[in-house]
C-alpha cells in the first residue's frame, strides 16, 4: 500500500458518504487493480467479449418486421423498442417544425454501480461489456446495464449477474437511485434507473467485472471510446459534494483547481442562488411551445426508405440502419436490430469561469422534442456541426465558435466518447472543458433566457432529482469531477486512439 491508501485506509466507515467518494476518487494509482495493471486486464476481457457486426437490409432484420400501416419497425414480441415517426412544432425556435424518425422505448431500464469498500476505499464493480454500435469494441460499463425487456428474458438469453442487489438493494438502501433521461433528439421519453448500491458481505466476481477505485475510472475518461455513456450517468450522480473535500483530495494543484473545489462546496457562493436556477428552469419549460406528435414512419415528411435505410432528403442528420450480430460474453450470442446511425462527430463542451474564486460553467436551458418535460440543462455547447450545413445560420449554436477557436491552455479536458452503443452505431462526441477565466468568459446577462453561470455543487443537488441534466451534461459533469486531481500524463497514441 502506498502512504496515501493507509492513510485512507484508517477512516471510519461512518465518514459521510461524499468524502468517501472523494477518498476513492484520490486513489487513482489503484486499490485492489492496480493502474498498470487495467490495460492487461482490459486486453484480456476485449478477446472474450466482442461483436461481429454486419448491415443487413431493414426487411432482412430477424426478429423484425414493419407494420403494415405505418411502417413503424416494431420486434415480433412487442418488446425493447420501436422506431416511429415524430412531427414536431416549435413555432419559437430556429427550425419551426420538422419531422423524423424517433426511438420508442417506454420501458425504464437499470443502469447500476456496486460499490464496496477494500482497505478503507469504495470501489466500484465495472463491467466490460461491448455492444454492437460501440467505437472500438469492449467499454467500461456499470455493474447492470440492462432494459427491462433484458431482465424480465424477453431476449431468451441469460439471467443478468448482479441485477437482484439492485431490484432489492438492503435496508440501507443506495446511495443513488433517480430516473434520468437520456438523449431527446433521438429517444422518445426514454428513462432509465440511475443507481449507486453498496455492498454488504461478499461478493463473486464473474469473468469480465473489475474493481476499480473512482480515480482509477476518472483516469479513463480521458481515453477516447473507454468509459461507456451508460457509466458516465451513473458517475455524475455520485453525491460528490462537500465542504471538507479537500482533507480526503490533498490540497489543490493550481487555481483552476481551487476554483473547481471551492465550486463543490456547498456553502460556496453561486452567482443565481438554487431557488433562481429552478424558477428559471420552469419558465422556459412553460414558455416554449413544443407540439411532439407520434405519426407514421412510412411517408414521414423530409425522410426516405430504401432497402438499406431510412434517410433525410438532403443526406443529413442520421440514418437508421439495420445490422445483424454475432457476440461473445453476452447474455444472447447473436440477433438483429435497427439502429440509428448519426453523421458526424459531435462537440459537447463546458464553458467555464471563476466567479469571485469559485469555479462556474455556463448551462444552457434546452429544449428537445423527446424530453419528459419540455426542456433539460444542457452543456453549453452541444451540436453536430455539420448538420448546420443545412440548417439556417440562426440556428447556429452561441459559443460554438468560442469552442472550437480556444486556445490549447484553455482547455482542460479533451477527449472523444462514445454515446450509448445498444441503441446508436458510432455515435461519438468530442467532449471538452474550456475554461474562460482569463477573459472573463463569454457575455452573457444575468437574464438571459437561455443561459445560466452554475456551480458544481448546484449541478450536483439537481442531480438528485430527475430530468433536470441531460445525457450529454451529465458526461461532462464526471468529467469535470476528474480534474479534481492533477493531470496525469497524456495517453500514449496507441491508447487515446481506439479505432
Amino acid at each position: 500500500m502506498t502512504e496515501a491508501t493507509t492513510r485512507l485506509a484508517r477512516r471510519p466507515r461512518t465518514t459521510a458518504t461524499p468524502l468517501r467518494v472523494a477518498a476513492s476518487a484520490h486513489a487513482r494509482d489503484g486499490g485492489l487493480t492496480a493502474h498498470t495493471d487495467f490495460h492487461d486486464w482490459y486486453a484480456e476481457a476485449g478477446k472474450r467479449a466482442f461483436t461481429r457486426v454486419e448491415r443487413v437490409p431493414l426487411d432482412d432484420l430477424t426478429g423484425w418486421e414493419t407494420d403494415p400501416d405505418t411502417g413503424n419497425l416494431r420486434h415480433h414480441s412487442g418488446g425493447f423498442f420501436t422506431v416511429e415517426g415524430l412531427d414536431v412544432r416549435m413555432p419559437a425556435g430556429p427550425v419551426p417544425a420538422w419531422s423524423q424518425p424517433i426511438i420508442n422505448q417506454p420501458e425504464v431500464g437499470v443502469l447500476g454501480i456496486l460499490v464496496k469498500e477494500f482497505d478503507g476505499i469504495l470501489h466500484c464493480l465495472m463491467q466490460a461489456k461491448v455492444e454492437p454500435g460501440n467505437a472500438g469494441g469492449v467499454q467500461i460499463s456499470p455493474t447492470v446495464q440492462a432494459t427491462r425487456s433484458n431482465y424480465t428474458g424477453v431476449h431468451g438469453g441469460r439471467p443478468v449477474p448482479y441485477l437482484g442487489r439492485f431490484r432489492d438493494p438492503g435496508p440501507r438502501g443506495p446511495l443513488v437511485d433517480v430516473r434520468q433521461s437520456e438523449q431527446g433528439s433521438a429517444f422518445h421519453h426514454k428513462r432509465n434507473r440511475n443507481m449507486v448500491v453498496e455492498a454488504d458481505g461478499e461478493v463473486e466476481v464473474h469473468e469480465g467485472f473489475r474493481w476499480l477505485t473512482l480515480g482509477q475510472l476518472h483516469r479513463l475518461l480521458a481515453e477516447d471510446d473507454l468509459v461507456n455513456m451508460d457509466a458516465r450517468t451513473v458517475l455524475s450522480c455520485l453525491p460528490f459534494t462537500h465542504a471538507e473535500l479537500a482533507r480526503e483530495l490533498g490540497p489543490p494543484a493550481d487555481a483552476f483547481r481551487a476554483a473547481l473545489l471551492r465550486s463543490c462546496d456547498p456553502s460556496a457562493e453561486s452567482r443565481h442562488p438554487l431557488g433562481a436556477v429552478l424558477s428559471w428552469i420552469t419558465e422556459a419549460r412553460t414558455r416554449t411551445e413544443v407540439r411532439a406528435r407520434r405519426v407514421p414512419l412510412a411517408g414521414l415528411r423530409g425522410w426516405h426508405r430504401t432497402p438499406e435505410r431510412i434517410s433525410h432528403d438532403t443526406g443529413a442528420f442520421f440514418d437508421v440502419i439495420g445490422v445483424r450480430v454475432q457476440a461473445g460474453g453476452r447474455e444472447v450470442a447473436h440477433w438483429a436490430q435497427p439502429m440509428v446511425e448519426p453523421h458526424g462527430t459531435g462537440v459537447v463542451a463546458f464553458l467555464t469561469r471563476s466567479v469571485d474564486g469559485v469555479l462556474h460553467v455556463l448551462m444552457n436551458a434546452r429544449v428537445e422534442a423527446g424530453y419528459m418535460d419540455v426542456a433539460e440543462l444542457a452543456p453549453t455547447v452541444q451540436c453536430t456541426p455539420a448538420s448546420y450545413e443545412h440548417l439556417p445560420a440562426s440556428a447556429r449554436p452561441r459559443f460554438l465558435d468560442a469552442v472550437e477557436q480556444a486556445a490549447p491552455e484553455r482547455v482542460r479536458f479533451e477527449s472523444v466518447l462514445s454515446e450509448e452503443g445498444g441503441r446508436f452505431h458510432h455515435a461519438r462526441n468530442r467532449y471538452l472543458i474550456v475554461d474562460t477565466t482569463a477573459d472573463a468568459g463569454p457575455d452573457v446577462p444575468p437574464d438571459d433566457p437561455e443561459y445560466r453561470w452554475m456551480t458544481v455543487h448546484q449541478l450536483v443537488e439537481l442531480l438528485r432529482h430527475s430530468h433536470y441534466l441531460n445525457i450529454q451534461a451529465r458526461s461532462l459533469v464526471a468529467c469535470l469531477q476528474s480534474l479534481l486531481m492533477p493531470a496525469e500524463p497524456a495517453p500514449t497514441a496507441e491508447r487515446k486512439v481506439r479505432t
